[in-house]
């Protein structure tokens, strides 16, 4: 689709300034350069950065970073602090055999057995704040996977990170369940965005940065179960949210499918069938917002794969594995077919484009050995379901003024 607008041009005349970071090598989707065009003229907008995994949303740009003075929920939607969170664990890759380690990290359905409300309680967050989903992966693009490492760009800071080509790597995307979505709920209706000092903005942001702190929890007991699944433990390398707000001055920065980058790791994840990489954000381009690409990003949408891929059952087979050798685990069909590796751009494309724009460079790249995403029948499936559409229930009552 090429790079259909000039990096700082407004989109229209009034719009706020867009800063894009990709080339004309990738896939960019008109739809979604409409949604840039319309955010940037939303009162309030000071700017406006979009990512080489720019892509249609629901209520706006998936891939762009967004300041305003106003307050735009919809900007950020209903999975509140999603975002990828990557983990070494303290056993070699080499002594993983990756059938069991696929058998093993089927634990990973199902409910948490431990103690949520005491995390939760330690995290500073209500012990009755979502209890039951406090350590589960959930659906969609969401995944535990089991990686190594496949290529070393910078082995000094690999190695200040404490990483090695022989580490056993978690890369954790999930986000705040049906936590976020019931935030999102009591505020759906502002579709106009909100004032940040009134007093239905300042509940928002309280219930906001409640499902943040939550979804970094989740992250870590998905990854602890997964590490005790596999007898290991674990340890934090990075954690990047994807979808949040901050406040930045006196504005508001939005990122949708956004990773946050004032940090000094942040984790790129590919598909299930591609790399991804362990980047190092570089400092230098303020209209950048601190953002960076959180993945490769969708090329088609889920309705449109069903007729693209997984017709016949040999071709759903030869999605449970990847060109490396390395296992996934859906048992959903409809999820298998929706999140086949053809949904998605390439992700050296984006990361090379991150690079060409001075915002960062790659410390290593990472292989899937075995990526996790559903294991249960339909039926545990929809039980889950109707348990979270009640979670969803008791949560917008307790919101409610």
């Amino acid at each position: 689709m090429g790079n259909p607008l000039s990096d700082g041009s407004p989109a229209d005349p009034g719009g706020a300034p867009i800063h894009t970071f990709y080339s004309a090598s990738t896939w960019i989707e008109g739809a979604a350069v409409d949604q840039l065009r319309q955010v940037s003229r939303l009162e309030g907008v000071k700017q406006v950065a979009a990512f080489p995994d720019l892509h249609p949303g629901t209520y706006g740009p998936v891939g762009s970073a967004i300041l305003s003075t106003r307050l735009y929920p919809h900007l950020v939607g209903t999975d509140i602090g999603c975002g990828m969170s990557l983990f070494v664990l303290d056993v070699p890759v080499r002594k993983l055999r990756l059938d069991k380690a696929a058998s093993k990290l089927r634990a990973l359905e199902g409910v948490w057995d431990g103690d949520a409300s005491a995390r939760l309680e330690a995290a500073g967050l209500a012990p009755d704040l979502q209890p039951d989903a406090l350590g589960t992966i959930g659906g969609g693009n969401h995944f535990c996977e089991l990686q190594g490492v496949e290529a070393i760009d910078d082995r000094e800071a690999l190695a200040a990170a404490g990483l090695t080509r022989d580490s056993a790597l978690l890369l954790v995307h999930s986000g705040s369940r049906s936590l976020g979505a019931a935030v999102f709920n009591t505020v759906q209706e502002a579709g106009r965005g909100f004032d940040g000092t009134c007093e239905k903005s300042l509940a928002y942001l309280k219930a906001h940065d409640d499902a943040r702190v939550w979804a970094a929890l989740n992250r870590a007991i998905i990854a602890e179960r997964a590490a005790t699944a596999l007898r290991a433990r674990c340890r934090l390398i990075c954690d990047a949210p994807h979808n949040l707000i901050e406040l930045r001055g006196d504005a508001f920065l939005h990122r949708k499918g956004a990773a946050k980058a004032d940090m000094p790791l942040v984790p790129l994840a590919g598909s299930r069938d591609t790399p991804s990489f362990l980047l190092r954000p570089l400092p230098g381009r303020d209209e950048a917002l601190s953002t960076l690409s959180h993945g490769s990003g969708r090329k088609y949408d889920r309705k449109s794969m069903a007729g693209r891929v997984g017709q016949t059952r040999s071709d759903r087979e030869k999605l449970t594995r990847n060109a490396s050798g390395g296992v996934v685990i859906c048992d959903d069909r409809t999820l298998l077919i929706e999140e086949a590796p053809s949904a998605y751009k390439n992700p050296q494309q984006v990361v090379d484009d991150l690079a060409q724009a001075g915002l960062a460079v790659t410390l290593a790249t990472l292989t899937p050995l075995v990526t996790f995403k559903k294991s249960s029948s339909e039926g545990t499936q929809r039980k889950e379901r109707d348990r979270q559409r009640g979670d969803q229930r008791r949560r917008e009552r307790r919101l409610r003024p």
